[in-house]
């Protein structure tokens, strides 16, 4: 009997020890959980990319009503997501494709980058108690405070620019306080990291110089995102305050030509510069070849033809809808959280925490498990606590280092006077 006892005390015994130790991960998981929320209320959090302006011209498709994550269409980021994820500033990107480098090819772009940048103006105006513009480091923290989102803008491919350099005055007049460089072609400026027909990379342009001096003058962030190795040390060469890479990775850990190599970390940190972590998973981890979406993408490609011969708005919706639909039937591998945590903590190792921050990339590919979209992104800073991130870096992380960049832009822009 007493045997028996025994044997029940200690299967009761056995059987509370395992009910502790599996239930207490997930106790400790909701206190992470809380403690990510609370930091991203104390913080500001500032996200340095998203192509969500293009859908913002799409019929229907309102910023101001939440979309359910995961559904077709919805995108990554609306107004009522942001609050749910806790994030106060976004810039919002002007994105133009690259096209012939003639006049025909830049007034389309212009006429591209016009619409975006006037449904980021709508948007401000149509929704004033929930969302304001914002042109300067001053106007993100007064936002916070006040319980609004912060609409920065930038343009994503100096190529609309063409050889005008009046009209780097004129989008900064019309609240752009970045522009990228380039995309995935060469253009006037400078030479891209993706070109495909025109291998040799010349760098920065004379007149990219005079562009990137253009900005220097203004207070515009130039963005050396997508910017070839050269053209990215030409820009430090001749630029007079900081640079940013409003969306991008590390080579070391994801050998794509759109991620930067250790030399050019230490040379962006030596500029006190910014790296913005890019959400794209090939960028993250090296994507395994896929020849069956390949081929049903060329076909769509032969379909369309350039994406930026495409001004019907309709055509446009259409021709997204039918690459959505190829990606959701081929899919490409999503990697997670915890890699993109990785190259975080690889830059902070190199360069040191000053040096980095987030760039999404949301709706223009960055897409992660654990974080698919902007009200998943406490899951970031759920990460960075497990592995020992101080709240001070945290907020560093989120925004403190992006600001400080902009802060002496825009003081460099005054000691050179405008």
């Amino acid at each position: 009997m007493k045997r028996i006892k025994f044997i029940s005390f200690v299967m009761v015994l056995s059987f509370s020890g395992f009910w502790l130790i599996s239930c207490a991960p997930e106790k400790d998981e909701e206190a992470l959980k809380a403690e990510a929320r609370e930091i991203h209320h104390r913080v500001l959090t500032v996200d340095t990319h998203s192509d969500t302006p293009s859908l913002m011209l799409r019929k229907g498709w309102d910023i101001g009503e939440r979309h359910e994550p995961g559904q077709g269409g919805s995108g990554k980021i609306d107004l009522p997501r942001m609050a749910e994820g806790g994030l106060d500033a976004e810039f919002f990107a002007a994105y133009v494709c690259q096209g012939e480098r003639t006049p025909e090819g830049y007034a389309r772009a212009r006429e591209r980058a016009n619409l975006l940048i006037g449904a980021i103006h709508k948007m401000a105006e149509d929704y004033p108690h929930l969302v304001e513009l914002a042109t300067s480091p001053e106007d993100a923290y007064r936002l916070e405070k006040e319980g609004k989102r912060a609409a920065f803008i930038g343009i994503e491919n100096g190529y609309l620019i063409g050889k005008d350099l009046s009209l780097v005055k004129e989008y900064y007049d019309r609240g752009i306080r970045y522009i990228t460089l380039c995309h995935s072609g060469d253009n006037d400026i400078c030479d891209s990291s993706t070109e495909k027909s025109n291998p040799e990379d010349k760098g920065l342009s004379d007149f990219g110089r005079e562009v990137v001096a253009e900005c220097n003058r203004l207070g515009i962030m130039v963005d050396i995102s997508h910017a070839s190795d050269k053209s990215f040390f030409d820009v430090l060469e001749v630029t007079k305050a900081p640079v940013i890479a409003s969306h991008s990775s590390v080579r070391s850990l994801c050998d794509h030509p759109r991620n930067f190599s250790d030399e050019m970390l230490k040379a962006l940190a030596s500029k006190n510069g910014v790296i913005q972590i890019c959400f794209v998973s090939s960028f993250i981890k090296k994507a395994k070849p896929n020849p069956e979406r390949e081929k049903a993408r060329a076909k769509l490609d032969e379909k369309y033809g350039s994406r930026c011969d495409v001004r019907d708005e309709s055509v446009r919706e259409k021709m997204e809808n039918e690459y959505r639909n190829l990606y959701k039937k081929y899919p490409s591998e999503q990697t997670t959280v915890q890699k993109l945590v990785d190259h975080i903590d690889y830059v902070v190792n190199l360069i040191g925490v000053d040096h980095v921050g987030i760039g999404t990339d949301f709706d223009g590919g960055g897409s992660l498990k654990g974080c698919d979209d902007v009200s998943e992104l406490p899951n970031i800073t759920m990460e960075l606590l497990r592995r020992g991130y101080s709240e001070e870096d945290i907020q560093k992380i989120w925004g403190a280092n992006i600001m400080r960049v902009f802060r002496k832009v825009v003081e460099v822009a005054r000691s050179v006077g405008v």
